[in-house]
């Protein structure tokens, strides 16, 4: 969450009319994130978070987002659907940006898991692959495997301004990864692809909330359950691994989908690309984020420095992680 387009008071009171949930009591913008603008609104009625969608969000594969959160949330998972105003329009738009109005959910994003929390979420993650068995729609992955090297392309040698011989190391890594990369005889299905403590909602070991959904795809079950155990298990720096909250991480998901010798082969891969994927995504917002955008900007090198726990031989070829 972030918030890159400024909303006046006028302009959302105005937004809210079109809606039965009250009047504007107050809005705030939260600086967390670095995808789309978000606002904590409370109204006379009750709390909404107020999300306009920036360049990164296409607004083509919003009614994908939103047909999936209403999916989830029919199924019982604690998902925050969009508002309907009062002729049941989901998406809006507001000061130029494609704009909703979701439901706000109690609890806490966590900053340092215990391992019983990071089970709770693993299971919750296991609760949603098994509830999108039947959703019909697919989804790309535009931060896919595919999309590596295009971006590193795209970053470029700007990379070696992050760290000297970055640019070197990382496009080593991607040809290593994707020439062990393969999806043979895997399971696909609607995934988060971005499950990080700070899109689960916690009240003690209890989720109470899966939110931003804005990376949601088709691609492995075992990729999602990557993502998250690269996010989880580590501290914010990317220096310190906690095993015990990466076990109760999967050990909460194979509650409900057992992991098959296959499957525990190519998650060892997929947490390398994990780590690939969001160094290249950070980099560029490290590179590239306007200098005026109330938005915290996260370490890409934090990625990095995952990809030397995951694989300590390949950490030893790599000179930023010698």
């Amino acid at each position: 969450m972030a918030v890159y387009t400024q909303v006046s008071a006028e302009a959302l009171s105005d937004f809210l009319a079109k809606f039965d949930v009250g009047e504007l009591v107050s809005a705030k913008g939260i600086a967390e994130g670095v995808e789309n603008s978000n606002y904590l609104v409370d109204t006379t009625k009750s709390r909404f978070i107020l999300t306009l969608y920036e360049k990164r969000v296409a607004s083509g594969d919003l009614p994908y987002f939103m047909a999936l959160l209403e999916h989830l949330a029919d199924r019982g998972l604690p998902v925050p659907p969009a508002v309907p105003d009062r002729n049941g329009t989901l998406i809006h738009e507001l000061e130029g940006r494609p704009a909703c109005l979701i439901q706000f959910l109690s609890g806490v994003s966590v900053s340092h898991p215990t391992p019983a929390q990071a089970g709770a979420a693993g299971a919750a993650m296991g609760k949603m692959h098994a509830a999108v068995s039947d959703f019909p729609l697919d989804r790309p992955n535009t931060m896919g495997v595919d999309t590596w090297y295009p971006l590193f392309e795209r970053c470029g040698k700007s990379l070696n301004d992050i760290a000297p011989g970055l640019y070197d190391d990382i496009g080593f890594t991607i040809e290593d990864t994707l020439s062990a990369w393969t999806d043979d005889q895997l399971d696909r299905c609607a995934i988060h692809a971005d499950m990080f403590p700070d899109n689960v909602l916690m009240l003690g070991d209890r989720v109470t909330g899966l939110i931003d959904f804005y990376f949601a795809c088709t691609d492995l079950r075992v990729y999602d359950l990557a993502v998250a155990h690269t996010a989880w298990a580590f501290d914010a720096t990317g220096r310190r691994f906690d095993q015990a909250v990466g076990d109760a991480l999967i050990a909460g998901y194979e509650k409900h989908f057992p992991l098959s010798g296959h499957e525990r082969t190519q998650f060892e891969v997929c947490t390398v690309g994990s780590c690939i994927r969001f160094t290249l995504s950070r980099a560029w917002d490290w590179l590239n984020t306007p200098a005026d955008a109330l938005v915290t900007r996260k370490d890409p090198l934090a990625f990095w420095r995952r990809v030397k726990i995951y694989d300590n031989d390949l950490g030893r070829r790599l000179k930023t992680l010698a």
